[in-house]
């Protein structure tokens, strides 16, 4: 088997791909076997209630070959919590910063690790590392855990701890930082022109902390930066991934791609095109929010193997880094014991966890 069959192979590990239901379909456990894809998922839509879920990761993990997929959910708290019924409400992002308690911020991520372990899942798209610097940002919000470069690193390494010492993989979010946008990238393409320098002193230093707390996941931002690179947005950018994130930074986890259906790439780059430009850019992991669009992305990456418009060596690194990620940190595979799941959430503690975390949120902050 020559090098790029031999990618073409394996190249599934590089996508996760969401589905529809609240149950996988013959032909989703087929996709997911026969690609050999390498994570899944879950939105709201794939939820009914804390059993049912169980029961979903149970059998998505069928699919698995040699190694366990990642069952993933943006689960942060506030606004973007995908699992609501029978867990405990978690606060968004800035009431747990504003408690100025990294010991707090451990405690709920301890919290939301316990609850989504206990029905599966094993990688969460959280923490946000942006800083809240501009006040127009429509889609960062709450999401923020503040707006100076110093709380906002504190509270990310506390969150990322408490998410590791609970078995769940955390994924710090969005490289090169989405808090000075003014656009969506869910219906646009952002265009900013912060320069590398201020990038340096106010982005970055959330990231850096994450990764000195041993974050092995990073999501690049569907954002254009003209002074980082004026024809590319992050995902997309050699510069941003490879010497910028890679080289000046020394970063050498997983580079996670944000929603690849995003109307800032759909928009802007063809379907075809763009997870090919993404792996040569530098991401590790494609995410697809529909099985459609993941389909017909991973049917180009194999064509592109084939045609050898995409470098066999690119994809075998990227699988290398993604698999070397699984071994070290997926335990030998057990399924989740349905039954038990109830005696894990929504536990009085944990609500009383959230009780003191709004209320020293409200209270005056003093040194």
């Amino acid at each position: 088997m020559g090098i790029q069959n031999e990618a073409a192979e394996i190249v599934g590990e590089l996508f996760i791909t969401g589905f529809s239901g609240l149950e996988v379909a013959d032909e989703t456990a087929a996709f997911l076997a026969q690609a050999k894809i390498g994570g899944v998922l879950l939105f709201a839509h794939n939820f009914e209630n804390p059993a049912q879920v169980a029961e979903l990761t149970n059998q998505i993990q069928e699919s698995r070959s040699e190694l366990p997929l990642w069952v993933s959910v943006d689960h942060e708290g506030g606004r973007v919590q995908r699992f609501k019924r029978g867990f405990t409400r978690i606060p968004d992002a800035t009431t747990i910063g504003a408690t100025q308690s990294p010991q707090l911020a451990f405690e709920i991520s301890e919290l939301i690790a316990r609850e989504l372990h206990a029905v599966g899942i094993n990688l969460n798209f959280c923490p946000v590392a942006d800083i809240a610097t501009n006040p127009k940002n429509p889609v960062l919000g709450n999401r923020s855990f503040g707006s100076t470069p110093d709380l906002v690193a504190k509270m990310v390494s506390a969150v990322i701890r408490g998410h590791l010492v609970r078995g769940i993989q955390p994924c710090l979010k969005h490289f090169p930082g989405h808090g000075d946008t003014s656009t969506d990238s869910h219906f646009a393409l952002p265009r900013i022109d912060t320069p590398l320098e201020i990038l340096k002193e106010r982005e970055f230093i959330p990231f850096l902390k994450g990764f000195r707390s041993k974050c092995s996941m990073v999501m690049s931002a569907h954002i254009l930066n003209s002074q980082l690179d004026p024809h590319w947005p992050a995902t997309l950018s050699t510069r941003i991934l490879q010497e910028i994130l890679r080289g000046d930074l020394g970063y050498s986890g997983v580079i996670v791609s944000d929603d690849m259906e995003m109307k800032a790439m759909t928009d802007h780059f063809g379907a075809q095109e763009v997870p090919v430009r993404a792996l040569q850019a530098g991401c590790d992991l494609l995410i697809y929010r529909t099985e459609g669009a993941c389909r017909i992305a991973y049917e180009a990456v194999v064509r592109a193997l084939e045609e050898k418009t995409l470098d066999a060596s690119i994809v075998l690194d990227s699988v290398h880094r993604v698999r070397t990620l699984k071994k070290r940190v997926f335990p030998k595979y057990q399924p989740v014991l349905v039954a038990q799941v109830g005696k894990h959430l929504n536990l009085p503690e944990f609500r009383e966890l959230v009780e003191r975390i709004e209320e020293k949120s409200r209270a005056p902050f003093t040194l």
